[in-house]
């Protein structure tokens, strides 16, 4: 083997660019990590996170077995006994309760475990509950929702193809510390400066000089929730000046006047004073967006978590189309995933549901089969039919990342039952009376379900394991509780239980004439394995079972050194639509209908101060701050404030800080930071490791201040349910 592709491949789970690595282990140990250069996506980068891998597996604090609580405390078990607590306590609250009385929360890292994103959603259905959490709602939803609505899909998300783009205008996210977010992108900086070199621009709306903001050609310091207003002026600026060029998207188009009637109102000199930017500036922005031979919009994290977060996604993609910029070379395009998306699937057009059910106390509607997170606490603690008496949370530390922290961590200790699959005992999973332990990442096989539906590359590519494990894999447990919750014999041989639900998943996707041949060419390993083989097979790309000689398999994609590459991004309409009509809805009417908050919003007395958060490199989330490699260097929880905020309020660098929002306060230690528009403070997202009872030893060493303790569980962006967490006044003064 030669040295450029020494060690074992493995695709990175850390964080969304899901870079490809070369991983060199002796005896269990590992010795070395750096990039792949062989990958044909990641081309050998490498950030510090990825070396963190070698912290994680090696942590004393990770769990290695099965943890029930006994008089308080936690003592090891075998995943036997484990269950046989679940079996006991699960299963009553059901026959007591019904299957409300069960809530489930999945986060963020499960997006990493095909076993997680696999089988969780089978132990949903066979719980029955409605009562369905997940991070999405922190930070994602408004994407999906308008995605949605105007494409018929979820997860017809559009990507800037940075790759051949030439002018990328960026709102609220920044890649060089996320590495991309509802985008996988890796190597992002150097994407950028080669889109910069080949005579691109890059510009960066953000209320803070990011990391991303600062390699940027051009920087708009806008104030923090008035987005919407900006690229509502934007899109009326190209209606009025003439400039919309939908393109070969014209014939595939319904509602362009409709959107032309709803942005009308909002022209830049109207909105400049509410943006904080001057109305020339947005003018200008607008030309050169439809000028650019090849332009995208992207809005991230900082559009979503806001009132309007749903009405701003929806305008990032309105502007893409009105510049005739969405589905082509250099715009913003649909990736076209190997296996997982219905998207690639041929087949009716249903377009989606919303609102089939409520949630009990707020009456906050479903969006994605799934209620807002910010909701949890309050099911847990309201009396009444169907309240919440048990939870499962998976790879899930609501405690730190949900706003209402507080309140719903003393909701938990009122739990009747609480279950946790889960690498560490962290200020969520502490409650639990039984935790099942995730195995180290490097210790599993990977396939990327998720983000090879956003990913500016099409691609195929597999991990093995690489360091043997002597406990089940998080599909093994999700498998035999789905057993146990259906009353079947959980203890039965894996593979027995396994074959019972891919025959029940072969029974739901296919006619009875080819289950038995599609059965047999799966073989009898048990475990998602199959069900990667079985989407690959079917996707577009796929051999069709024989079919589609040559076509794609998960014995060609193993067998690849570095996986497979399936080339670059391609138009994709009209075939990715699934709206019933078959045409893109750019004026759907659960958008139209914000016009009367919009306008209302629009003459609000703007508060004095705000908090945002900010992301790191070394932390995206709670977890990593564990790890010692990520955690070293300076203080990152500190509270960033422009240095004229500061004096107004006699504040100096370094003092101690108290920070009080609705939800709460919070100390914190103060940084002077002249990146930051004046009005606004900055709080990183994820710290407060100051709770009793956790094994987070290197995190409780700097346990930080949490973010999400000032902000309030009731502020929400009514259409998705996403929470907000950013624009939200404070006030700062001497602690």
């Amino acid at each position: 083997m030669s040295d450029r592709t020494a060690g074992s491949y493995r695709i990175c789970p850390l964080c969304e660019a899901a870079c490809g690595l070369r991983i060199e282990h002796a005896g269990g140990q590992v010795t070395r990590i750096r990039g792949a250069e062989d990958d044909p996506f990641s081309r050998g980068y490498l950030c510090p996170k990825a070396v963190a891998l070698k912290d994680l597996h090696e942590d004393p604090d990770r769990l290695r077995r099965p943890l029930v609580k006994r008089a308080g405390t936690f003592v090891e078990v075998d995943w036997e006994e484990a269950l046989e607590e679940v079996e006991a306590q699960l299963l009553n609250t059901l026959r007591l309760y019904g299957p409300d009385s069960v809530a489930a929360v999945i986060g963020n890292p499960a997006v990493h475990r095909m076993g997680l994103l696999a089988y969780f959603p089978r132990l949903v259905r066979a719980i029955g509950t409605g009562n369905v959490f997940s991070a999405s709602t922190l930070d994602q939803m408004p994407k999906q929702l308008s995605s949605a609505l105007m494409f018929g899909h979820w997860f017809s998300v559009a990507v800037p193809d940075v790759d051949r783009c030439d002018f990328l205008l960026m709102l609220g996210g920044n890649p060089l510390a996320s590495n991309g977010s509802m985008w996988t992108v890796p190597d992002v900086k150097a994407r950028l400066k080669e889109l910069q070199a080949r005579g691109g621009k890059l510009v960066v709306v953000d209320p803070r000089r990011t990391e991303t903001a600062a390699i940027a050609n051009q920087h708009l310091a806008l104030r923090p929730g008035s987005d919407a207003y900006l690229l509502l002026a934007l899109a009326a600026t190209l209606f009025e000046e003439g400039l919309v060029k939908p393109g070969r998207l014209s014939d595939h188009l319904n509602g362009l006047d409709e959107l032309r009637a709803f942005v009308a109102p909002y022209p830049p000199e109207r909105v400049a004073a509410r943006c904080g930017l001057e109305a020339t500036a947005i003018r200008q922005l607008a030309r050169e967006l439809a000028a650019a031979p090849r332009a995208a919009v992207y809005g991230r994290l900082g559009t979503c978590t806001q009132r309007f977060g749903s009405v701003n996604s929806w305008l990032v993609d309105a502007l893409n189309i009105l510049t005739g910029n969405l589905d082509r070379e250099g715009g913003a395009m649909f990736p076209k995933a190997a296996g997982f998306a219905a998207n690639t699937l041929p087949g009716p057009a249903k377009g989606v549901r919303l609102g089939r059910r409520k949630s009990r106390v707020s009456g906050a509607r479903e969006v994605y089969g799934e209620l807002p997170i910010t909701c949890l606490r309050e099911e847990i603690t309201t009396p009444g039919p169907g309240q919440v008496r048990a939870l499962i949370t998976v790879a899930s530390n609501p405690v730190l990342s949900c706003p209402g922290g507080a309140a719903l961590d003393e909701a938990l200790g009122q739990l009747d039952f609480m279950l946790s699959l889960d690498v560490y005992v962290n200020e969520t999973t502490r409650h639990a009376d039984v935790i099942l332990p995730s195995l180290s990442p490097l210790q599993v096989p990977h396939y990327d379900i998720a983000f090879s539906q956003l990913s500016i590359r099409n691609h195929a590519r597999w991990s093995e394991a690489l360091l043997p494990a002597d406990e089940p894999d998080d599909w093994e447990y999700l498998l035999r509780l789905t057993a146990l919750v259906q009353g079947r014999n959980w203890r039965a041989p894996a593979a027995e239980l396994d074959d019972a639900m891919l025959a029940e998943e072969l029974a739901r996707s296919l006619p009875e004439a080819f289950r038995a041949p599609v059965r047999a060419a799966l073989g009898n390993t048990p475990g998602p394995a199959r069900l990667v083989d079985l989407a690959l097979r079917l996707g577009p790309y796929g051999d069709q079972f024989g079919r589609k000689p040559g076509g794609l398999n998960l014995a060609q994609v193993r067998a690849a050194p570095a996986g497979i590459d399936l080339g670059a991004l391609q138009p994709r309409v009209p075939e990715l639509l699934r709206t019933p009509s078959g045409r893109i809805e750019l004026a759907p009417p659960e958008f139209l209908a914000e016009a009367p908050a919009l306008a209302a919003a629009l003459d609000e007395p703007a508060p004095e101060l705000v908090v945002i958060g900010r992301r790191d490199l070394r932390s995206n989330n709670s977890w990593m701050h564990n790890l010692p490699l990520l955690a070293k260097g300076p203080e990152r929880c500190t509270l960033q404030m422009h240095p004229a905020d500061a004096s107004q309020r006699g504040l100096s660098d370094g003092a101690l800080v108290r920070i009080e929002g609705p939800g709460g306060q919070v100390q914190a230690r103060l940084e002077l930071n002249e990146a930051l528009r004046p009005g606004v403070v900055s709080l990183p997202h994820g710290w407060g490791h100051d709770q009793p009872d956790t094994q987070l030893r290197v995190a409780a060493e700097r346990p930080g201040a949490n973010l999400n303790a000032l902000l309030s569980d009731a502020l929400r962006d009514p259409l998705s349910g996403n929470a907000v967490l950013s624009g939200v006044s404070v006030s700062v003064r001497p602690a």
